[in-house]
């Protein structure tokens, strides 16, 4: 397991990061449910493995079930280990859509009260296409709340963790975020936040790559998923999905392993971020990353990756 640097802030982390999403049982996303015994064994066996990095957020799952699984299974092992690092993000309260500076800080309240830590070192504005860009860098909005807490020392570095590639470029461009995470953006089939982390490593912000697998098309093929990054993608993602699934094929070699290795070999992302379920799912994640891919199949999924007019974000 690699290790590399989060841009400019010296926190080291994995090339692969444990996505805590999937063990919050998200209504509406998660369609097989994580029972409370399996989301905490998950994280005990990722604290086992290799994997020195977890990412969480506040509103995975009802009343934070992500972070209270993974604040179980720390008390259970002994506390948070000192080269384990641990993102959270923070969120509007469950049907309220306040997220003012004040909802921040008690977000962040109740995600360190769940996880059992008194501060964390990497701390996310979370899906900020839920408020307009005036109100997220306000002076009283949720960027100038995060800036404070890093200012406090309760967090070591922030981040933007979003969607769209455009809102994540305005709020990098405001020189207030230490990191950025995107998701379904780069990706073997979308391209949309490859020139948004050009620009990122070239001004020291990390960069963290998730969703490899675009909503699981990518994994478990488009037979069983038949949409890309749960249905925001469009029907010529889809073809040239099952194209690559066949050039796979051809090589011996399951595109879940160059959906994920495709993440892993590119020298603009520092961390790729994998949603995982289940012991079984780590060990699959593992196993994964050790499929030797040759060069020549690289080649041929590279010619079958869609026009950028069908990109989640087309145009920066």
């Amino acid at each position: 397991m690699r290790f590399s640097t989060l841009g400019s802030t010296g926190i080291s982390v994995t090339e692969v990061c444990f996505g805590a999403s999937p063990i919050g049982s998200i209504p509406g996303l998660d369609s097989h449910p994580v029972d409370d015994d399996r989301g905490v064994a998950t994280v005990e066996a990722v604290l086992r493995s290799p994997i020195r990095f977890i990412d969480t957020s506040n509103g995975y799952g009802p009343n934070g079930e992500s972070e209270r699984r993974i604040g179980a299974a720390l008390a259970r092992t002994g506390g948070l280990p000192a080269d384990v690092v641990l993102a959270s993000k923070v969120d509007p309260a469950t049907g309220d859509p306040d997220f003012s500076g004040d909802r921040v800080r008690r977000s962040l309240e109740e995600s360190l009260q769940r996880l059992g830590i008194d501060r964390i070192p990497l701390l996310h504005l979370h899906d900020a296409e839920r408020i307009a860009f005036d109100e997220g860098v306000a002076p009283d909005g949720p960027m100038r709340a995060l800036v404070q807490l890093k200012e406090r020392g309760l967090v070591d570095a922030i981040g933007i963790a979003s969607g769209p590639v455009p809102l994540i470029r305005r709020y990098i461009d405001t020189g207030e975020f230490d990191v950025l995470l995107s998701h379904n953006r780069f990706t073997l089939l979308d391209r949309s936040a490859e020139e948004l982390y050009r620009v990122a490593r070239e001004r020291g912000i990390g960069v963290l790559n998730a969703a490899p697998y675009g909503g699981g098309i990518l994994s478990r093929g488009a037979r069983a998923v038949p949409r890309y990054a749960y249905g925001q993608g469009s029907e010529a993602a889809v073809r040239a999905a099952r194209a690559m699934e066949a050039a796979c094929a051809g090589h011996g070699v399951p595109i879940a392993a160059a959906a994920l290795q495709f993440s892993l070999r590119s020298d603009l992302v520092d961390s790729t971020v994998v949603g995982m379920s289940s012991p079984a799912r780590l060990a699959e994640t593992e196993a994964l990353m050790a499929v030797a891919i040759p060069e020549a199949l690289w080649a041929e999924l590279e010619a079958l990756v869609p026009d950028r007019g069908v990109w989640l974000d087309p145009a920066e």
